[in-house]
């Protein structure tokens, strides 16, 4: 609940910027994952839901953004 106040938060440009830096830890925590087990590999179900709020609060504000053009 609190990383979804956070995120409304942010600026489109943060946003953005925190996808990709979720993604980059993601792609690098499978690449360790498969080297060499994680220590808690719950991180990676974590990353990825993480990715997923970032992407819906991004289309969220896309429509509602076209929802006002339209009006």
């Amino acid at each position: 609940m609190k990383n979804k106040l956070m995120l409304k938060d942010l600026s489109d440009k943060e946003l953005q910027e925190r996808l990709e830096v979720e993604q980059m830890q993601l792609v690098k925590m499978r690449i360790n994952h498969a080297v060499s087990p994680l220590e808690n590999p719950n991180v990676l179900n974590t990353t990825r839901k993480n990715i997923a709020r970032i992407n819906t609060e991004i289309r969220m504000r896309q429509i509602s953004s076209e929802n006002s053009k339209v009006e």
